[in-house]
């Protein structure tokens, strides 16, 4: 019965390593295709991604385009942030795969 516990136990923490890599990949792959827009201009992002879902300012008086889907139900929500020039300097990704 010990056996059988441990055994469980083993392939519970292995199937959670593979999940775990699994979710690594996908991550890394959205942020290696959104930072390339890291440096270009907004008209550039806008072409790519659309017309943003929101446009608001930020606390540092900054322009943010929020661009929101759903994919299997699950909302995602990518966020780009853009200087005084017109140039995205940075983004964040919630949700998406």
């Amino acid at each position: 019965m010990r056996k059988i516990i441990l055994l469980g136990v083993f392939f519970f923490i292995i199937g959670c390593n593979t999940i775990k890599n699994k979710t690594d990949d996908i991550v890394k792959k959205e942020n290696e295709k959104l930072s390339q827009f890291i440096g270009q201009p907004v008209s550039e992002l806008k072409i790519v991604m659309g017309i943003p879902d929101k446009e608001e300012k930020n606390e540092l008086g900054l322009e943010v385009l929020f661009y929101k889907t759903k994919k299997y139900g699950i909302p995602c929500e990518r966020k780009f942030e853009i200087n005084t020039k017109g140039i995205v300097i940075g983004f964040v990704s919630k949700g998406c795969f």
